[in-house]
């Protein structure tokens, strides 16, 4: 069995004092690939660092998060835009929309959003797109958007079957982390009738971690607790879990 995290901010300062540690937990549990979303201009060395340093692992996407994007966007815009054009990326990433955390930049967060999904297009990566409290106003945008050339991951995709199909026609996939295994969040019954060659799974590491790891940083060795649940859930063996979900991965990145 093979899984991977499509999905991990493992270059931040949580990772720190156990980064080399951290990453063999995750080998240990058959995690062997880690997609790196990027969030703006302070990110990008520590993240490339961490690639540089396992290359065979780690893979760097470029973006600018959405809630990095404030008055001065187009200076952060135009620092990821360059780097994209110094030497490859798996991805654009992370990008989108966050409703949650503050609207004042909503205009601007979907302008930026339209331009990122343009570079995917133009490099022919797929891209990643964060969707806080703003998951129909996303999903629309990638639907006006799509010409039949863009792909990528709903990072974090905890909406209904509807915005599930949606996501789907438009060509594509969800990303599965820690709120599967929360009680309360309905995700279980929604991803009952999805088809698992639509889903990806991810930590968003050191983010939402899951049951029983609530409150407590999160790593990539707990995609083998959301996994266990997607197998629970759609009732199938773990080992169907992580053939389907690896191959959509390696498909998207392009492996």
């Amino acid at each position: 069995m093979e899984f991977i995290d499509t999905h991990a901010h493992l270059y931040v300062k949580q990772f720190d004092e156990d980064r080399k540690e951290m990453l063999e937990r995750a080998r240990s549990q058959q995690i062997t690939r880690f997609y790196l979303p990027n969030i703006d201009s302070t990110s990008i060395d520590a993240m490339l660092e961490l690639e540089a340093a396992y290359p065979e692992d780690c893979f760097a996407m470029m973006g600018v998060h959405p809630c990095s994007i404030k008055a001065d966007y187009k200076e952060e815009l135009k620092i990821a835009e360059n780097w994209l054009k110094k030497r490859p990326f798996v991805a654009v990433g992370e990008i989108g929309i966050d409703l949650y955390w503050d609207k004042t930049f909503v205009k601007e967060q979907q302008e930026a959003f339209r331009i990122q999904i343009n570079w995917a297009r133009e490099l022919g990566i797929p891209f990643v797109i964060h969707s806080r409290d703003s998951l129909d106003m996303t999903i629309d945008i990638v639907g006006s958007e799509q010409d039949g050339n863009l792909k990528g991951i709903f990072h974090c995709f905890g909406g209904t079957v509807e915005q599930a199909r949606k996501i789907i026609d438009h060509g594509f996939y969800m990303g599965i982390g820690g709120v599967l295994t929360f009680k309360k969040s309905g995700l279980d019954m929604t991803l009952k009738t999805i088809d698992l060659d639509y889903l990806v799974l991810e930590t968003d590491a050191p983010y939402l971690s899951p049951t029983p790891f609530r409150g407590k940083r999160n790593e990539s060795a707990y995609i083998r607790q959301i996994a266990d649940k997607l197998a629970s859930v759609k009732e199938i063996p773990l080992e169907k879990v992580a053939g389907v979900t690896t191959a959509n991965a390696l498909k998207i990145f392009g492996e």
